[in-house]
């Protein structure tokens, strides 16, 4: 059996090929498609992808080839380097569309028909061929040419309004969170596009706004103003929602670290705060008012603040008497409904993470080193999810797609070295 047949078998889109022209904006699309078994090859400038500068590094040394944010994002893929802004550069990427399912791009609008290998050009040779373009703000519209950095496209996307503190400026996610949300839509859309041509024939263009992306993030903060005749807020470690009701803290602090929990009543929530208050009563911090209190009939609309503090007043120092694992681990048992606040650590260590068997070895030969990668976004019990190649060298698949599968000869292959096109 072929290798790619064997693909086919053990993966949901084994078999079918992807081009992958993306910087960090959508890299997670290309590491996506390649983990559901999709042919990946990343194409980079000859002289490196300027994302392998990004640290952090194997062993804190600045390295193209130790980056750990270029490992975490081209798994799963193959590499070639290929100058696209030469003529020559263009021919052979014209060649290498003519079979492929996916490019995957994120250039400013227009910049892949300027050089004459855009989503029509390309059609023109493979009519099944899906491009996947991801820009700050689309394709079109009056901000399509604007240039946008990730925290441009958290900020005008509407997530940082209601990140932090209501007396502070808002913040953004300390990691390249909107790039991340637009590359795994991308994803999505492109999988939806292959459906659509599973039934058509006919490839597309999908268009992918990283300012969008984050809009469908906000839940229901976007029809509140339709709905309810007010705007959210952000509030921090409170959760408020004038005028449906009044403000609760989420975070809490507790002896190492932060939990979350909210006060509510409907549902399992009754049940959670009935299991909390009991608990408390075990260990003699329930106080009168907590065990008092009928949480099925109280109004969290009309609660008066001081009312609503004597409630978590408690809540907060019995809490502080744990330790994150401690609350875990006993407000499970309980069915209570509470969360850790994680850092990089506890999701590393994470026992549930380790449960599923999340964390995967992958083998770096060049570095003499196994590091462990996240791994499978879901389990599937028959096409399994798994790192099957750890991220390409700069230009480590020139041979095999060069001379093997286009069939160059050596040299031509050299002769293209030369002129900087490969």
């Amino acid at each position: 059996m072929t290798t790619e047949n064997q693909q086919k078998l053990d993966s949901l889109l084994g078999g079918y090929r992807a081009l992958d022209l993306t910087d960090e904006k959508g890299m997670i699309c290309g590491r996506i498609l390649g983990d559901l078994g999709v042919d990946v090859i990343k194409i980079e400038r000859p002289s490196g992808d300027p994302a392998r500068k990004i640290g952090p590094f194997f062993h804190n040394i600045p390295d193209p080839e130790k980056s750990l944010f270029w490992f975490a994002y081209n798994a799963n893929k193959r590499g070639i380097t290929l100058n696209i802004d030469s003529k020559d550069g263009q021919e052979i990427f014209k060649r290498l569309a003519e079979n492929t399912d996916f490019v995957i791009e994120s250039f400013a609008p227009r910049h892949m028909d300027n050089l004459g290998v855009g989503y029509q050009a390309l059609s023109e040779i493979n009519k099944k061929l899906i491009m996947t373009s991801i820009t700050p703000f689309g394709q079109t519209g009056p901000y399509k040419d604007f240039k946008g950095a990730d925290i441009l496209g958290w900020a005008m996307g509407g997530a940082m309004h209601l990140t932090g503190d209501s007396d502070m400026p808002p913040l953004e996610i300390g990691f390249p969170q909107a790039h991340l949300n637009a590359g795994a839509q991308a994803a999505v859309g492109t999988v939806i596009a292959l459906h659509y041509r599973e039934i058509s024939g006919e490839g597309q263009h999908v268009d992918v706004s990283i300012q969008e992306s984050v809009a469908w993030v906000l839940s229901d903060a976007l029809p509140f103003w339709d709905v309810n005749r007010s705007n959210v807020k952000r509030f921090g470690s409170v959760r408020s929602r004038p005028p449906l009701y009044a403000p609760r803290r989420q975070i809490w602090a507790c002896k190492d670290g932060f939990v979350i929990f909210i006060l509510m009543t409907g549902g399992l929530a009754l049940e959670s705060i009935k299991a909390l208050v009991a608990w408390m009563d075990e260990e003699g911090m329930a106080t009168d008012i907590l065990k008092e209190t009928d949480f099925a009939a109280i109004s969290w609309t009309t609660t008066p603040p001081q009312q609503l503090e004597s409630l978590q007043e408690p809540i907060g120092k019995f809490f502080m008497m744990y330790s994150v694992q401690e609350l875990c681990q006993e407000t499970l048992k309980r069915r209570i409904m509470l969360l850790p606040v994680c850092t990089s650590k506890d999701v590393r260590e994470s026992c549930q993470l380790s449960a599923r068997n999340f964390w995967e070895g992958v083998e770096h030969p060049e570095l003499g080193a196994s590091i462990t990668y996240p791994g499978a976004f879901a389990k599937l019990s028959e096409a399994p999810i798994r790192i099957r190649r750890r991220a390409p060298l700069i230009g480590e698949h020139n041979k095999d797609i060069y001379e093997d599968e286009l069939g160059l000869s050596n040299e031509e292959i050299l002769t293209l070295f030369q002129a900087n096109v490969i």
